[in-house]
């Protein structure tokens, strides 16, 4: 497959045409980035890279850095994790409270917010400095060292994040948060600022592809078994009420960010990254979306 070719194709295709959607100006900080932004990365089984537009320009990975958390936590803590989140696709917006006071403070997913937030409560429970335990653990995953938080988006995120914080004080009247909630949201907004590029997105991702996977020191991630599980949450949760639209017309275990990010995975075969920050109605990027439907079309790879 002559990835190159038909990476540049359908990026001119993509920017040739009219980019729908609105920047989440709800988050100051993000309301500040170019929305003509648009980066495309893939990295296959031979570490072969090939970018496309603004793939090597960092941007605030939001939602993504979930995949993150939950891959970690789920490496500390086993199957005792789905004791505290479930693994039901929600049907309702990221941000919702209505769930939890039916499920007695169980989030439906860790790609929730509410779900992301219980994550973090037992990432918080287990590092000894939560924020630069996470980022180091990250730094391996990347093989850099060059991967940081974005105070300026975290202290925006804390200075709107109302209905966050009325989640994580709701989950805590039901006992499902241990820690101090001002602690847990510190480490959620943090978490969600982290930076990356596209090229570093694909780079981070490849646990997820390559069962051959390593980090900086050596170590496996996760096994194959959960893996798969991680993978199969991507594929119904990744997108929020959009997770059977992408499944839908992509046909890959993906995760998407308000910062316009999108990271998806073909086990086996590659991980690619795409960014551009103008998101459609459900919040996912719309010109990634429609850059992913489109190369998924034309190489006929994917999982369906």
């Amino acid at each position: 497959m002559d990835y190159k070719r038909v990476l540049t194709t359908i990026y001119n295709n993509v920017v040739s045409e009219e980019n729908k959607g609105a920047i989440a100006t709800y988050i100051p900080e993000l309301a500040k980035v170019d929305s003509d932004n648009f980066g495309v990365c893939l990295l296959n089984m031979n570490n072969e890279q090939f970018g496309v537009g603004n793939w090597k320009t960092k941007f605030s990975i939001q939602s993504i850095s979930k995949v993150l958390s939950l891959s970690l936590a789920y490496q500390i803590f086993g199957d005792e994790i789905w004791k505290r989140v479930d693994v039901e696709p929600s049907g309702t917006p990221f941000n919702s409270l209505v769930q939890l006071e039916s499920d007695f403070g169980i989030p439906r997913n860790p790609f929730m917010n509410s779900g992301a937030m219980v994550i973090c409560d037992m990432l918080v429970s287990h590092y000894e400095n939560p924020k630069e335990d996470f980022l180091a653990a990250v730094r391996e995953l990347c093989k850099s060292s060059d991967i940081s938080y974005s105070e300026a988006v975290a202290k925006s995120e804390a200075s709107v994040g109302y209905r966050n914080k009325a989640l994580c004080n709701f989950i805590k009247s039901f006992g499902n948060i241990k820690n101090e909630p001002e602690e847990v949201l510190d480490f959620y907004f943090h978490m969600c600022s982290i930076e990356m590029s596209c090229q570093e997105l694909s780079q981070v991702f490849m646990y997820l592809a390559n069962p051959n996977f390593t980090t900086s020191t050596g170590d496996n991630v996760l096994n194959l078994s959960k893996t798969k599980r991680v993978n199969a949450i991507m594929q119904t949760c990744g997108f929020y009420d959009e997770s059977g639209e992408f499944s839908f017309r992509v046909g890959l275990p993906g995760k998407s960010g308000v910062g316009g990010g999108i990271v998806a995975v073909y086990p086996g075969k590659y991980c690619i990254a795409a960014w551009s920050p103008k998101l459609n109605e459900k919040g996912n990027s719309y010109r990634g979306m429609k850059f992913l439907e489109a190369f998924t079309t034309e190489t006929e790879e994917s999982i369906f």
